[in-house]
């Protein structure tokens, strides 16, 4: 059997992202764990989460902007870890492109819009104030770009008529809860090749027929 894969799971906020990766772990969904949790705000909800399930965990203020200093000691902890993965999870922090390069393709992320599309802080927001029809959320790997990089999974959800920004942003964050563990799924599985701008999936398993999907969405092929 491969060996586990190992996780660092960065986020700013309330880390039910981080949640759902814990459970596929714990369920046996995915051969992963999470080793470690950072987050750069020490009230963040994610560090509680990581107490209680005893994941190890720190908290890395960026102070007085000081952009190096702050990503050479995330770049220190996770080498100390041995993570194999690094994975954005409401993480409100832009990596530097130096960052990235010294993690680049074990860095993935979660936005909750249909890259290109709206990308930044407000993906769910812009979405609706937009008016359009369709948006969803993505999975991808990090570059040197802000919400940019090559694109892994997608799935996509209707904005109904009298949808706010924060009825729409729960409809998405369900299905973030299920695509980013399978992203990390196809992952430790070695099914994910990058190719320029496309990421190739490589054929095996899938999540539609495995467990329970939503009807209303419409998911990526690889999920």
């Amino acid at each position: 059997m491969e060996s586990t894969l190992r996780i660092a799971v960065l986020a700013s906020g309330s880390g039910t992202d981080l949640q759902s990766i814990i459970d596929a772990c714990d369920h046996h969904k995915i051969n992963a764990t999470v080793a470690l949790v950072l987050s750069d705000r020490p009230n963040a909800g994610a560090l509680r989460r990581a107490e209680k399930h005893h994941i190890p965990s720190y908290c890395i203020e960026c102070i007085n902007h000081n952009h190096e200093l702050h990503e050479q000691q995330i770049d220190t902890i996770l080498r100390e870890h041995a993570i194999d993965l690094v994975v954005g999870a409401g993480y409100m922090r832009i990596l530097t492109p130096d960052f990235i390069r010294k993690w680049k393709g074990k860095l993935i992320n979660i936005h909750p819009a249909l890259l290109p599309s709206f990308k930044g802080v407000n993906g769910q927001g812009d979405a609706l104030a937009y008016g359009v029809k369709l948006t969803g959320c993505t999975t991808h790997f990090m570059d040197e770009e802000m919400d940019h990089g090559p694109i892994i999974l997608q799935a996509a959800v209707k904005i109904q008529p009298d949808d706010t920004r924060n009825s729409l942003a729960e409809r998405i964050l369900q299905i973030e809860h299920q695509i980013l563990p399978r992203t990390i799924d196809l992952y430790a599985q070695k099914r994910l090749i990058i190719e320029g701008r496309h990421v190739r999936i490589l054929p095996g398993d899938s999540w539609i027929t495995k467990y329970d999907c939503y009807p209303e969405v419409l998911y990526s092929d690889g999920y």
